[in-house]
């Protein structure tokens, strides 16, 4: 086998970790490597002026961290009980960000030769932060950019 062979090879075997979580009933991925923590239902502190997609900020070990209500970022209902959202923080250019969804799922290792690229009928608003999907049993997971997520929001602030 040439070295181009195995290359590909690896390349077909080569696997990530994601963790799930599901907003609006729809279930998306986060690297887990861009994970910094899991947290239950938090209280938020409500920023004035701050966009309509900030949640506000939350206490997090000392650590002052935006929160951000995806629901909003994607452009989806309002969460029937909002208190018992779920936080997922992440790190973008080394400043935290909670992540506030409807909940919190497994860890899924998936193979890079089953992802798919964002299809045309995909939301335009999901399409710009989406880093591709994956077609699980009956769903779609996809794939969430955290780089295109918060770089609006920063943008704004």
């Amino acid at each position: 086998m040439s070295m181009q062979q195995e290359d590909a090879t690896l390349d077909q075997n080569r696997t990530e970790d994601f963790v799930t979580m599901s907003i609006g009933g729809q279930i998306f991925g986060v690297p887990v490597l861009d994970v910094r923590d899991v947290l239950g239902p938090q209280r938020i502190t409500r920023v004035p002026l701050a966009p309509p997609e900030i949640a506000g900020s939350l206490n997090l070990r000392g650590r002052i961290v935006t929160a951000v209500n995806m629901r909003q970022r994607l452009g989806l209902a309002p969460a029937e009980r909002p208190e018992r959202a779920m936080a997922v923080v992440v790190e973008h250019e080394d400043e935290h960000f909670s992540l506030l969804v409807d909940e919190v799922g497994e860890v899924l290792r998936l193979s890079e030769r089953q992802k798919d690229h964002n299809p045309a009928t995909l939301d335009p608003q999901w399409r710009q932060i989406a880093d591709g999907l994956y077609r699980l049993e009956g769903n779609l997971l996809i794939v969430l950019n955290i780089g295109a997520v918060l770089g609006a929001i920063r943008a704004a602030a």
